[in-house]
């Protein structure tokens, strides 16, 4: 029997939780333990048996653990903590701050540099699966035009932002693919669109008790760098209906080129993605990379990686020779 590669999770918010539940679908893994600032004591797993330790208990586990899925968030987590673990673990991570990921790169392989291990970087679907698509579709059709539409999905940053409106108990917003831009796209028409014509805004508010509708809809359609640039729809609810309606993440979106082939034929590669769970489907593109940075550092592939540099063969649970027979 092959031996099952030994994994680690550090962080058990949303991400960590899903990549857990992942895991326990993947035949040649094991998740050895969960690493949280909270100890055990403040984290229940989603199995009985799944050990949990204090993060300053990690060091203790450099021989038992073949990678780490580092699941903290992009903003001070991850630049603190992944340059740290990739002294001693294999790594993949989530980070999506994009116009920081070239810093963030150099930074961490500095150290797996020396360290000899392998850490992928931005794992996600974008980054990462959109990226991947976005390199394939200009490779493909070097004449034409890209675009990325997110949504319909739950945006957990302009959510936070609507929740900090004064009248407002409780809120979220979910960003939304203009149907008419991507109508346009898909017909080639190659339009020059901006960042706020590609999508619209949609918020539903729980107001607090005295709480006047038309004051609180003025502050969200006016705030700056949120949606006074976007087309805002505003609906009021009520806790019922939120906690009914709203409480799953779902996200997605689409990566569409229009181009032309040498010949003039006109031609559209689109690749898109509908979830119900951004950090379910999110923690599930970790764990698969999880192992190609196990299989590429006994190969002897170290350094900090992106997922350009990760081969469809290095993510499959498949041995080579089958994925050829069964997918090729």
């Amino acid at each position: 029997m092959t031996k099952k590669i030994k994994v680690g999770i550090v962080g058990y918010g949303n991400l960590g939780r899903g990549a857990e539940a992942s895991i326990a679908q993947q035949p040649d893994m094991e998740l050895v333990a969960i690493f949280s600032r909270r100890g055990a004591e403040g984290v229940e797993p989603l199995f009985e048996q799944t050990k949990v330790e204090h993060i300053d208990e990690a060091e203790k586990y450099v021989d038992d653990i073949d990678v780490m899925i580092l699941c903290g968030g992009s903003a001070t987590d991850l630049p603190e903590q992944t340059p740290e673990f990739a002294k001693k673990f294999n790594t993949v991570d989530s980070f999506d701050t994009h116009a920081n990921i070239p810093a963030y790169f150099e930074s961490v392989d500095q150290v797996s540099q020396k360290s000899g291990k392998t850490n992928i970087i931005s794992v996600g679907w974008d980054p990462g699966l959109f990226s991947i698509n976005r390199v394939m579709a200009e490779a493909i059709l070097p004449k034409g035009e890209t675009y990325t539409f997110w949504g319909k999905g739950l945006s957990q940053g302009h959510s936070d932002a609507v929740r900090r409106v004064e009248g407002v108990k409780a809120g979220v917003q979910y960003t939304i693919p203009s149907e008419e831009a991507i109508a346009s796209v898909r017909n080639g028409e190659n339009p020059s669109l901006s960042k706020e014509e590609r999508h619209k805004r949609e918020c539903y508010i729980v107001l607090e008790d005295g709480a006047v509708e038309a004051d609180v809809k003025e502050a969200i359609v006016t705030m700056p760098n949120y949606f006074a640039d976007y087309d805002t729809t505003v609906h009021f609810i009520t806790e019922a209906e939120m906690e009914r309606d709203h409480q799953k993440m779902p996200h997605g979106g689409f990566v569409i080129r229009s181009g032309e082939t040498g010949d003039g034929n006109n031609q559209i590669y689109e690749f898109s993605l509908a979830l119900d769970s951004n950090p379910a489907f999110t923690s599930s593109v970790l764990v698969a990379y999880a192992r190609a940075a196990h299989r590429m550092n006994t190969e002897g592939r170290t350094g900090a990686k992106t997922v350009y540099d990760v081969a469809p063969n290095d993510i499959s649970a498949q041995a080579p020779d089958v994925l050829r027979r069964d997918t090729l």
